[in-house]
C-alpha cells in the first residue's frame, strides 16, 4: 500500500492541469452572472489572460461554451444536458423526503425511494420508522432486481424498456415465493400496471412485505419508484389498504414533480 505521501505524489501526476484550469473558468458561470467577457474572467480568476483566451477557446472548440453575438462567454448545451440529467435524481430525492418522512413516521416502517439503472433499482433515499425491520443489504445504494420486491416491480411493471432488458435473462429465485417464470411475472405485471402499484410478500426476503408505486415523469416515463417495506404481519387488512393508499397519493404527488424534469433518457 503507497504511503500518503506517494498516494499524493501519484494523484498529482494524473491530474491535467489544464483541465483545473477551465474547470474553475467554468465555475465563475452562475444564474447571477451567466455571461463573461475575456477581461471579466481574467480579473475574477485572476489568470494570465492569454491563458483565459486559450482555455476558453478550447472550451467553444469541444461545444462547452458559446461565443455571444459581443463576443462574451456563456455556457453552452452540453453542460445544461449533463446538468439536468443529474438533477433528475437531486430534484426526485429532495421532493420525496418528506413523504418518505410522514410515510415512515405515519406507519413505523421504512419508506424507500429508488431510481432505474440497467442493473436493476437502485435505492437513493430510505426512512426509517420508530419500529422498522432490519433489513440487511437494502440501504442507500443497494441495487435490487426488478422481479422482486414493491418498488422495483412498480417500476418493472411501468417500463417496456425496463421488461425488454430483464425479462431476457433467466432469473433467480431469492425464496420460493419469488416469480420467476415469465407467465406468471407477465400475468402479476399486468395487475399491477391494472391497480397502480404492486404489492409483495416474503419474494425477495422472507417475512418482509412491501407496497411501492412508481413515480412517472414526461410521456409517463419510469422517473422512480416509492415504497414502504416492513414486517410481512403488517400488510393485512386495514393497515394494508392504509399503506396503499399513502403510497398511491404520494407517486401521484412526485408525479407532478416529475413531470416537470427532463425526461430519462429513452426510458418508457
Amino acid at each position: 500500500m503507497a504511503s500518503p505521501t506517494e498516494s499524493d505524489d501519484h494523484a498529482g501526476r494524473d491530474i491535467v492541469g489544464a483541465v483545473v484550469k477551465a474547470c474553475t473558468l467554468l465555475d465563475h458561470f452562475d444564474t447571477t452572472h451567466p455571461v463573461w467577457t475575456l477581461n471579466e474572467l481574467t480579473t475574477a480568476s485572476r489568470m494570465n489572460k492569454t491563458t483565459v483566451h486559450r482555455l476558453m477557446t478550447t472550451l467553444i472548440h469541444a461545444g462547452w461554451v458559446d461565443r455571444t453575438a459581443e463576443g462574451s462567454y456563456r455556457i453552452g448545451m452540453p453542460v445544461f444536458e449533463i446538468g439536468s440529467s443529474a438533477l433528475t435524481q437531486l430534484d426526485i430525492r429532495g421532493a420525496a423526503q418528506p413523504y418518505l418522512s410522514e410515510i415512515a413516521e405515519k406507519f413505523g416502517d421504512t419508506a424507500y425511494l429508488m431510481v432505474p439503472a440497467d442493473e436493476g433499482a437502485v435505492c437513493i433515499d430510505r426512512h426509517e420508522g420508530s419500529n422498522p425491520l432490519v433489513v440487511a443489504g437494502i440501504s442507500i445504494g443497494s441495487v435490487l432486481p426488478y422481479h422482486a420486491t414493491a418498488g422495483p416491480m412498480a417500476m418493472l411493471a411501468f417500463s417496456a424498456r425496463i421488461r425488454d432488458r430483464w425479462l431476457t435473462q433467466d432469473l433467480p429465485a431469492f425464496t420460493d415465493r419469488t416469480p420467476t417464470a415469465p407467465d406468471e411475472l407477465l400475468t402479476r405485471l399486468e395487475q399491477i400496471r391494472s391497480k397502480g402499484y404492486a404489492l409483495s410478500n416474503s419474494d425477495y426476503l422472507t417475512g418482509v412485505a412491501a407496497v411501492g408505486a412508481p413515480i412517472l415523469g414526461r410521456d409517463a416515463a419510469v422517473v422512480a419508484s416509492i415504497s414502504v417495506g416492513g414486517r410481512a404481519e403488517t400488510f393485512e387488512g386495514d393497515a394494508l389498504s392504509a399503506k396503499v393508499a399513502t403510497i398511491l397519493a404520494a407517486a401521484k404527488s412526485l408525479s407532478r414533480v416529475a413531470e416537470a424534469l427532463p425526461a430519462p433518457g429513452g426510458e418508457h
